[in-house]
């Protein structure tokens, strides 16, 4: 099945090896991993502060850029 095939379906076909859990697709399995190996390959260039994945980095660099993407309705 393709990735999102397994989203639709539920289906979770990738294992962690190590605690077990499942997920989606091999990237967020990879991610998760990194959990266990204590890698984290993305490091903020202003503070040095570093992530497990891209997307944690780019919501981290909000903070040193003042940036306020979302908009609260309430």
């Amino acid at each position: 099945l393709t990735r999102r095939q397994h989203i639709y379906t539920g289906k979770r076909p990738y294992t962690c090896g190590d605690c077990g859990k499942s997920f989606r697709d091999d990237y967020d399995l990879l991610t998760h991993h990194r959990i266990h190996t204590g890698e984290r390959p993305y490091t903020c260039g202003e503070c040095g502060k570093s992530f497990t994945d891209r997307s944690a980095l780019r919501r981290h660099r909000l903070i040193h850029t003042g940036e306020r993407p979302y908009t609260c309705w309430e």
